[in-house]
């Protein structure tokens, strides 16, 4: 049998306790936050390693993806015909309607998109939170070097 009262007596200690600790409090402008390396923050393109496969696109739940690619034909050397190859034209991300799932991130089978972990890139205008492939590229000097494919770390990093 519980004594009437205990559960009102044992919330009162709690608040009590709660209430003597200091706050723990960042002054964000001044002082930036120490945050893990794997943190989501924006989305960066690798452009090199994007095939226009448009699989990032198709799966995005929000639809805030637009690419668009053309096809040249090229001469390799020793080939028997030429090739095509996709071009990538607009690689374009409306950070305004994406909500950060990752879904693109992960579905990407050529490394090309991955998490940066910079957070403060807030806009006065929404409609320039439509980030396009140059925008992009400039985060991928942000991503940690773990998450990068072996291929594309620096000597520094290995």
């Amino acid at each position: 049998m519980r004594v009437p009262g205990s559960g009102l007596v044992s919330g009162l200690a709690a608040t009590a306790r709660t209430a003597t600790r200091r706050a723990v409090t960042r002054q964000y402008p001044e002082r930036e936050p120490d945050l893990p390396e794997r943190t989501r923050g924006v989305i960066a393109l690798h452009e090199g390693n994007c095939t226009s496969c448009m699989l990032c696109a198709r799966e995005c739940p929000d639809w805030c993806i637009y690419i668009d690619s053309h096809k040249e034909t090229v001469e390799a050397e020793g080939a028997a015909r030429p090739r095509q190859v996709n071009v990538l034209d607009r690689f374009d991300i409306d950070f305004s309607l994406c909500m950060y799932c990752g879904i693109c991130v992960d579905v990407c089978p050529f490394d090309a998109l991955f998490w940066a972990p910079d957070f403060a890139y807030a806009e006065g205008d929404i409609r320039d939170l439509l980030h396009d492939k140059e925008h992009l590229g400039e985060w991928l000097g942000h991503v940690p070097p773990g998450a990068l494919p072996p291929g594309e770390r620096s000597e520094e990093d290995s």
